[in-house]
Order: structure tokens, then C-alpha cells, then sequence
């Protein structure tokens, strides 16, 4: 039996401190904003996703929520609808966030997830250098790689000295 597809985003999330505000991109029907939200309960959590049937149902889950901490919006990965230095941590569910919209909205030393729910396949290997790289252009350095369940996890942190030369 495979195991949950948010095993590698629990695993990782035991490395990050805890955001004040978080970003789950292509966020889907809210299952990750809704772990983050339990984990970490001082957070603001938002999720975006480019389907407006998924942020509908992601939005129906939540429920009366007084405090505003989950919200869901319609948007693009390539051009996130948020102001700059916005969040604290960023997930991504097997995918990859554009390098330069993930460096505008995250505030420096702030952190990136980036899960895999799947074992990765050898084409998929070099995409993923080559996302990866294009992030580590951007100041992001490679904290943590791990597997977890059946996918893996990459921990990354936004470092503020390389930030500011390729923005």
C-alpha cells in the first residue's frame, strides 16, 4: 500500500520553524494547507491553485473560519498574485515554483518545500537539476534531501546575500 501523498511534506515540515505566513502552490482541494494549518497553528496559510472547481472545493472544506488563518485564491505559479516578502514558507507538491516569483514573494531566510509523491524516473532527474538550479541562481540553497513514505522532499532555504542579485 503507497504511502499518503503528504508524507514527505510532514517529513519536511519537522525541519522548518514555524512560519507566520505559508504558501501551498497548486494547493489542489486544500490537503496541504489543511496539514500546515494543524501543524503549525499560529500560521496564516493560503493556498493557490489554477483551477477554480479546486479553490471552490478547497474553500468548502474550510468552514467557518474566524480568524482568516486559510484562504484559498485563483492564480498562476508564474505570476503569484501576493505582495513581495510576503511568506515565510513555501510548499510545492510535486512541481516546481517559478525561481522568481517564489524569490519575490518569500521573505529573505525563509524556506521552500518541494515534494515528490512518487519515486522520481530518470527523465524526470534532469528536469529536476535543472528546476533546481534555476532556483539555487535565485539565492536558494539545498538545506535538506531526503526520501519519505514512497516520494522525497528537498528543504531549501532563501539565503539574503545571494537574493538581492538576481531579483
Amino acid at each position: 500500500m503507497p504511502a499518503p501523498p503528504l508524507t514527505p511534506l510532514a517529513a519536511a515540515a519537522l525541519h522548518v520553524p514555524a512560519p507566520e505566513r505559508a504558501l501551498v502552490i497548486e494547493c489542489g482541494e486544500g490537503d496541504a494547507v489543511l496539514f500546515l494549518a494543524r501543524e503549525f497553528p499560529a500560521a496564516r496559510i493560503r493556498g493557490l491553485d489554477s483551477s477554480p472547481a479546486q479553490v471552490k472545493a478547497a474553500s468548502d472544506r474550510v468552514g467557518l473560519d474566524p480568524e482568516g488563518r486559510i484562504a484559498f485564491k485563483l492564480g498562476k505559479p508564474r505570476k503569484l498574485p501576493y505582495p513581495d516578502d510576503f511568506f515565510d514558507l513555501i510548499v510545492q507538491l510535486d512541481g516546481y515554483p517559478s525561481p522568481r516569483q517564489a524569490t519575490r514573494v518569500l521573505r529573505p531566510n525563509g524556506h521552500l518545500i518541494l515534494t515528490r509523491s512518487a519515486p522520481t524516473s530518470i527523465p524526470s532527474s534532469l528536469r529536476h537539476k535543472l528546476k533546481t538550479a534555476g532556483l539555487a541562481r535565485r539565492g536558494f540553497t539545498l538545506i535538506r534531501s531526503e526520501p519519505s513514505g514512497d516520494g522525497s522532499f528537498q528543504l531549501m532555504h532563501l539565503n539574503p546575500q545571494d537574493r538581492g542579485l538576481s531579483r
